[in-house]
């Protein structure tokens, strides 16, 4: 039995398993920091675009993770209709960031993106039934590419935070920085080697922990703001006004909700996987439409669209802690960091590169779960270009950002997201090669993996024990070339058309 296991009470399946409160809440907090650089990375852009000050930018930052707790409580706990009840943490999504950024340049300001972000996960929250039923189209070989391109995708997301999270700093990318970040990851590295299960599981809260303290002994912490400002705050509903409608603002958010939805399913597929927990539509809905409800809410409370994180997906890979209700508790934090800003002063205190060590695992971990999903597939048909296409397709706004600038706005907005790219793609080559199989014939494409080497039987007939090659010979138990012929040169010697090769003693090759 393993240490998950004996540590925890036992439930019929893997997401209901408890532990005590101690862990539970020392788990959760490593889900916290784990998340806790992309939830509030939002808020400070669009923050930053709309002219705010930092008392205004620090109610977004307040209200992120306010409503990230909230949402990530009601994903995990679930009521009727609502909720995966699977471990997955809710916080402000990023891809809609840019979409934002736009229509706070085109004049509608934070009303405009409320007012957006409000019709267009009411939209999605409509659409999230019907959504959820394409769960037949995503077999393993779309699944696995899928969650394999989540922890790709998140990769630069986890070099940028070791380089310093911000390129306008001075000390981006130094070696000072890189240097903390991978004594970090060194750290989690060590960690995890240790014998005692605790440890090893906690081996992200802890590196973290050590990495902070390690930056802050050589100056590269700075905690001189945490005892400036208020020390508890509730968020002020519509502290920005009442939401202003725009229908162009209102469609691109709609794209941006597809682009979510697809990524949330993606997500809730992934750990579905990696904890053992059986999937379906109907959880694959509940959570789609907790997601959406909580995306409808957030612009109430002066906060935008909400996902789930794969960055978690990842530390539930790599601690083996499926239980949703760690993840809750984790929730439970975010909200009082909510109302708390002193909290989470001290939490944003975390040097980024620090952040970047542990990210670096935990992303990575998430590919490996996809590469180990797409090893039980079989290569025996069109399997092989739908994975080679999809890998490849989803990595082009990876490698290259600007491959869709000169695309129209809405075509960029989904594909400039190296998951819904590969989460499209592969779908769609699913439909087209496994679905419809009219005009599909057996190993057709050039793709196809090759067949097996295989021998006729009548061509091992004639050896016995012993026989074997050696430099490229047929060679005898006794030492003796045993002459090769064609089936013509056969039939004449077992005639007596031709001689039979006297057997003579093999040479050894020269090496």
């Amino acid at each position: 039995m393993s240490a998950t296991h004996n540590e925890s009470i036992k439930a019929a399946h893997p997401e209901d398993a408890k532990l005590p409160f101690g862990k539970s809440l020392a788990y959760g907090l490593q889900h916290v920091l784990t998340m806790y650089g992309g939830i509030i990375a939002p808020p400070l852009i669009i923050g930053g675009a709309a002219g705010l000050s930092s008392e205004e930018v620090g109610l977004l930052v307040a209200s992120c993770l306010f409503i990230g707790g909230l949402a990530t409580i009601l994903q995990t706990i679930g009521i009727p209709f609502f909720g995966a009840q699977l471990p997955l943490v809710q916080g402000t999504s990023f891809a809609s960031v840019a979409t934002m950024v736009a229509i706070v340049n085109g004049g509608g300001g934070l009303p405009a993106v409320f007012g957006a972000v409000l019709v267009a996960a009411l939209i999605g929250f409509l659409i999230a039934p019907f959504f959820a039923r394409v769960i037949r189209y995503f077999p393993p070989v779309v699944t696995g590419v899928v969650i394999t391109m989540i922890g790709i995708s998140l990769t630069p997301v986890a070099a940028n935070w070791a380089m310093g999270g911000d390129a306008k700093a001075e000390d981006y990318g130094s070696l000072a920085n890189i240097g903390l970040a991978a004594g970090t990851l060194l750290l989690v590295l060590l960690l995890s080697k240790v014998g005692i299960a605790a440890i090893s599981r906690m081996s992200i809260l802890i590196a973290i922990v050590l990495g902070t303290v390690g930056a802050a002994l050589l100056g590269m912490a700075d905690f001189s703001q945490v005892g400036t400002g208020a020390v508890f705050a509730f968020p002020q509903p519509l502290a920005f006004g009442m939401p202003v409608f725009e229908l162009g603002g209102i469609i691109s958010m709609t794209i941006v909700v597809l682009v979510i939805l697809t990524e949330t399913t993606a997500d809730i597929l992934a750990v579905g996987e990696i904890a053992g927990s059986r999937v379906d539509s109907k959880r694959i809905a509940d959570g789609l439409r907790a997601d959406m409800a909580s995306s409808a809410v957030a612009p109430i409370f002066n906060t935008f669209t909400q996902s789930a994180f794969a960055q978690n997906v990842g530390l539930v890979a790599i601690t083996g802690i499926t239980s949703r209700f760690v993840v809750a508790a984790g929730g439970g934090i975010l909200v009082v960091l909510g109302l708390l800003p002193i909290l989470g002063r001290v939490v944003a205190a975390i040097p980024t590169p620090v952040l970047g060590g542990a990210g670096i695992v935990l992303f990575g971990t998430v590919a490996a779960s996809g590469i180990r999903t797409l090893s039980k597939i079989k290569y025996d048909g069109m399997n092989l270009v739908i994975v080679a296409a999809s890998i490849s397709f989803g990595c082009i706004p990876i490698v290259k950002p600007d491959f869709y600038a000169n695309f129209p706005n809405w075509f960029e907005t989904i594909f400039h997201s190296g998951i819904s790219s590969a989460a499209i793609m592969a779908v769609l080559l699913n439909l087209l090669f496994n679905e419809f199989r009219f005009g599909n014939t057996k190993n057709s494409s050039v793709f196809s993996a090759a067949p097996p080497r295989l021998v006729k039987r009548e061509e091992i007939c004639g050896l016995i024990e012993g026989d074997h090659f050696e430099g490229g010979k047929l060679i005898d138990k006794e030492g003796y070339e045993i002459p090769v012929v064609t089936p013509e040169e056969f039939e004449q010697i077992q005639t007596g058309a031709i001689q039979m090769p006297v057997p003579k003693v093999a040479e050894t090759p020269e090496h």
